[in-house]
């Protein structure tokens, strides 16, 4: 049974290399609209609920949500499925424009309607859920187009595929079997989000992800969520159908992946659940942006968990963001010990990059915080205060020495910067070999570049390349300096 720690290889992944990778989801597309209102009293018409509505609004459902997922993780993402031609179609068309996803495989039909779901919220509490569709099998030229559509696509170089099975049509058995030989034909993960108890038409898939309910349904039996129930039925499923990986969602048990060599169990990371609407499509997307970006199984499962984990803490249908996500694992890794494994430059530049794009301010400052105190502690909260995030340039052991000679430093670069990851002002640690931290204030470029002391705005290091500069004042009574002699002190007299 493997449970061990993750997470320094999914913040690189995230950081650096998801945008890179193409996938093509497949599947029943819908559209999620919502009319939020409240309500005060009961109908005189019938003794239902009136409710006032205030506010609307349409977000991608079903396998589209799995595509604004993988769009939001800032992937590559092409879209096929079928589509009514009416004004829901508009609205989805509308929603991918704004998400950035590719919707050429989206193929629009006059012999039926848009998938949509209408719910009605009153307060917090759904009060009503319409459905508008029609369900039945492809017809063959709508297939054929689909088919024509995902071969060219793996032609020109696909990373992964995910097939988004609702049984509304779009994934029949044939179909389905025909995109998993094509996977298997050009070496790239082929992941299935099911529907049903028959799983015939899944086989030979390399993962496959059902909640706990499907998982029962598909082994015909109802089981508790127990590690040792749920790794039967994954054996057992996988054996019958030939999948190389069967990925249970469990819940607040968190998720298991079973395959030949390993099982692997993940714990629930939500602290608090307030919908679980879309985290199934959540975790498909995820997990095979992991797959397909070579990460090791435990680190794909792990991130995936760590996302859904985010989702349903949401109101509604919400795709994951790469930024968000990225935040989460950094926070996670603190949490686990791991807060000092210091960012490389490449990493904290894409990081800065997400966290702008997304309008949050940064904040940048350097320094060598040998022997952390109270001062210290002071003056980065100080800088904190100024922006959303707190990045700290941390001169390594050899910048130290040139700068105040062999004696220093005291601590190690790396416990240095575990002390300042501890810190909940400070949001990352990167070190730079440099006298100067202006080649690294470059590739950040900091809204706010932040400096100790009685410094001058026109005298600090890398001003060029930050929005502006802020000087703070050190605490009177504070230095390392104070603390060494103080040391030095006590030892010559014996005290220590």
């Amino acid at each position: 049974m493997v449970n061990k720690l993750s997470g320094l290889a999914v913040t690189t992944f995230l950081a650096e290399k998801i945008q890179n990778l193409k996938i093509a989801v497949i599947g029943d597309v819908m559209l999620d609209r919502y009319f939020h209102g409240e309500v005060k009293r009961i109908s005189p018409e019938a003794p239902v609920p009136v409710t006032r509505i205030n506010r609307e609004r349409s977000v991608l459902g079903g396998a589209s949500n799995v595509a604004a997922n993988l769009a939001h993780l800032e992937c590559k993402v092409y879209m096929g499925g079928v589509t009514g031609d009416d004004d829901n179609r508009v609205l989805l068309e509308r929603l991918m424009d704004e998400a950035g996803i590719d919707y050429s495989g989206l193929i629009k039909s006059d012999k039926r309607k848009t998938i949509t779901k209408l719910r009605v919220i009153g307060g917090t509490q759904q009060m009503l859920r319409l459905d508008f569709e029609e369900t039945g099998d492809l017809f063959p030229e709508e297939t054929a187009a689909l088919s024509q559509w995902l071969q060219n696509l793996l032609d020109n170089g696909l990373d992964g595929i995910i097939v988004s099975d609702y049984a509304k049509g779009v994934c029949s058995d044939s179909f389905c079997q025909w995109v998993i030989a094509q996977g298997n034909a050009y070496n790239i993960p082929v992941l299935i989000d099911p529907k049903g108890a028959d799983w015939t038409k899944y086989s030979g898939c390399d993962f496959i992800t059902p909640n706990l309910k499907e998982m029962c349904e598909a082994a015909g039996c109802q089981r508790d969520n127990e590690d040792a129930a749920v790794v039967e039925m994954a054996r057992a499923a996988k054996e019958k159908f030939g999948i190389k990986n069967v990925v249970v969602t469990r819940s607040e048990k968190g998720m298991t992946l079973v395959n030949n060599n390993e099982v692997i169990h993940n714990p629930a990371t939500a602290m608090e659940v307030f919908d679980v609407s879309g985290a199934g499509d959540t975790v498909a997307a995820t997990l095979l942006a992991g797959a397909a970006g070579k990460l090791d199984l435990q680190d794909a499962v792990f991130m995936a968990n760590r996302a859904a984990g985010i989702v349903v803490a949401k109101a509604g249908t919400y795709p994951v963001h790469r930024d968000e996500l990225l935040k989460d694992l950094l926070t996670e890794e603190r949490k686990q010990g791991r807060s000092y494994r210091t960012l490389s430059w490449e990493e904290i530049a894409s990081l800065a990059k997400t966290w702008k794009a997304c309008g949050e301010k940064i904040v940048c400052t350097n320094g060598c915080f040998d022997i952390l105190h109270v001062g210290h502690v002071t003056y980065l909260e100080k800088a904190k205060n100024l922006g959303k995030h707190l990045i700290v340039g941390l001169n390594t052991d050899a910048s130290v020495r040139r700068l105040k000679g062999e004696t220093r430093p005291l601590v190690h670069e790396l416990d240095r910067a575990r002390v300042l990851a501890a810190l909940n002002c400070v949001d990352a640690v990167v070190l730079f070999d440099q006298d100067t931290p202006t080649e690294l204030i470059e590739k950040i470029r900091p809204d706010i570049l932040v400096k100790g002391g009685d410094y001058k705005p026109e005298e600090v290091a890398g001003r060029e390349y930050a929005g502006e500069v802020r000087i703070i004042e050190f605490e009177d009574g504070y230095s390392t300096t104070g603390v060494v002699e103080k040391i030095a002190r006590l030892v010559k007299e014996g005290k220590i």
